[in-house]
């Protein structure tokens, strides 16, 4: 379910820290509750979703698009370290406080083209950048009451100049209607498909 970017906003994660200059896009309540220690599931679930790979055809046929489009132009070309778009850092792990450095191994989103930044004990991170946007995928562990919790998802983006902001701006309506709840469909039957 979408959630009003203020509702994820509105918590003191990490990443409103070192991430400031990032926009909030888009927030999502996952399928996903459980108890206070459950986070871990919820991350491994998330590492082992590929959208080049999903359930959804539809949602497989984007992917395949974008990442022949990023081949073309030569968006994602991961020698290359470009800068935070307004920024020298090219990477947000220069920001982390030295506690948090490295706290988020054990966990590869590389399918995905994600590198992890960090791991709290309810908040998860990790980045993308290429040609067309610096991009955050946070991950949380929010507490509900009475000792139950959902997972949480923020995107934070900054673009790389108006190719980035005009391709933020087409791809919108795909991430809400096809990428996003097929992807929440597919968390969805693997929180419930998982091992007690």
């Amino acid at each position: 379910m979408r959630l009003p970017n203020a509702e994820h906003a509105a918590h003191p994660w990490v990443i409103a820290q070192i991430a400031p200059d990032f926009e909030l896009i888009d927030a999502w309540a996952l399928p996903a509750q459980g108890g206070r220690d459950d986070f871990d599931a919820l991350l491994k679930i998330m590492a082992a979703v590929d959208g080049a790979n999903a359930e959804s055809a539809l949602t497989r046929a984007l992917f395949r698009v974008r990442y022949q489009l990023g081949a073309w132009f030569g968006w994602d070309d991961a020698a290359r370290q470009l800068p935070i778009p307004g920024c020298t850092e090219t990477t947000l792990s220069q920001r982390l406080p030295v506690n948090l450095r490295g706290s988020a191994t054990g966990l590869d989103l590389s399918p995905a083209s994600f590198t992890p930044l960090y791991r709290t004990r309810n908040e998860w991170a990790a980045e993308l950048s290429n040609g067309t946007v610096h991009a955050v995928l946070h991950l949380a562990w929010v507490e509900q009451g009475k000792d139950r919790h959902r997972g949480q998802m923020g995107v934070y983006v900054k673009p790389r100049g108006k190719l980035g902001a005009t391709y933020m701006a087409l791809i919108r309506p795909f991430r809400h209607l096809i990428v996003y709840p097929a992807l929440m469909r597919q968390i969805g039957r693997a929180w419930q498909a998982r091992p007690a």
